[in-house]
């Protein structure tokens, strides 16, 4: 009888210990990302669009990571922070939501930048 007990703790003490990761993508507007910059040191912004486009600008200093280059998953692991928030942008959004839910996926609580440095360009024009 002790020895059925004791399994059975065991097991619930185990089941309940296991936290799931969140693989939870949050999607926040180019505004959003204007207030983060604006009041928040060391942000964690991800772009990962092409060379060739970062060579057409970008938004900030980003950390680039090319998500259709070799070894996206291994560089960002390397590079980012898992305690800080990262926020990923790409040209429109499409790319940086498949990026975000990889990272989601390996434990990072992400933000996917919608409309991208599309959006972000046509906002802050001057």
């Amino acid at each position: 009888m002790n020895k059925g007990v004791f399994l059975v703790g065991l097991f619930l003490t185990v089941i309940l210990s296991c936290k799931p990761q969140n693989t939870e993508v949050n999607n926040i507007t180019i505004d959003n990302l204007q207030v983060v910059l604006q009041n928040e040191e060391n942000v964690q912004l991800l772009d990962v669009r092409t060379p060739e486009e970062w060579a057409g600008g970008v938004i900030e200093t980003p950390i680039k990571i090319d998500v259709t280059g070799d070894d996206f998953e291994g560089k960002a692991l390397e590079k980012l922070d898992k305690t800080k928030p990262v926020y990923l942008y790409c040209r429109s959004g499409g790319r940086s939501l498949k990026a975000s839910e990889l990272l989601a996926q390996k434990g990072f609580k992400v933000y996917n930048i919608l409309g991208g440095y599309l959006e972000w360009t046509e906002k802050n024009k001057e």
